[in-house]
C-alpha cells in the first residue's frame, strides 16, 4: 500500500508540474492550493467547479452576442470577456487569461473575425484545463482514499 501511494504522490507532483511548465496555471493556482485545508479539503475543486461554470455561461453569452451577424455587440463581448479574463485570473487559468487579453483587443477594435476565432481558441482551452483539473482532482481522490495524504509541490 505504500508503495501505491507513493506512486500516487509522485504522479501527481509531477503532473502538477507539467501544468505549471505547459502554462496551463501561474502561481495564482498555488496560492489557492494554499487557502485549501482540513477544514475545508475540497476548496479548490470547489472554486475550479464554480470558475468553469462561470465559463461555460460567458463563452455561450459571447458566442451568442458574434452570432448576430451584422448586428453584433462588441460591448457586450467585451464585457463578458473582461468578466472571464479576471475569473481566469483568481483560479490562475493561465492561458485562458492570456487569451482573453487578445479576445479583449478583437472587441476593442470590433474585429469579429478575431472575436470569432479567439472565442473559439478560449473555448477548447477552457476544456483542456477542464480536464486536465478533473484528472488531478481524481489523482487527490485516490492518494487519499489509498490512505495517503496530497503531496506539496513547490512550483
Amino acid at each position: 500500500m505504500d508503495t501505491l501511494i507513493a506512486q500516487l504522490q509522485r504522479q501527481f507532483r509531477d503532473y502538477t508540474i507539467s501544468l505549471y511548465q505547459q502554462g496551463f496555471l501561474d502561481d495564482q493556482f498555488t496560492e489557492l492550493k494554499k487557502l485549501q485545508d482540513e477544514c475545508s479539503p475540497d476548496f479548490v475543486a470547489e472554486v475550479v467547479t464554480l470558475f468553469f461554470e462561470d465559463c461555460e455561461k460567458l463563452i455561450s453569452n459571447m458566442a451568442r452576442a458574434l452570432d448576430q451577424t451584422g448586428n453584433v455587440d462588441f460591448k457586450l463581448v467585451g464585457s463578458s470577456v473582461h468578466q472571464l479574463k479576471g475569473s481566469s485570473s483568481s483560479v490562475g487559468a493561465k492561458k485562458v487569461k492570456g487569451l482573453c487579453v487578445t479576445l479583449k483587443d478583437c472587441c476593442d477594435s470590433q474585429n469579429f473575425e478575431g472575436c470569432v476565432r479567439c472565442l473559439q481558441q478560449v473555448d477548447i482551452e477552457y476544456k483542456t484545463l477542464r480536464a486536465k483539473l478533473q484528472d488531478l482532482f481524481n489523482l487527490e481522490q485516490q492518494i487519499v482514499q489509498a490512505g495517503g495524504r496530497i503531496p506539496q509541490v513547490d512550483i
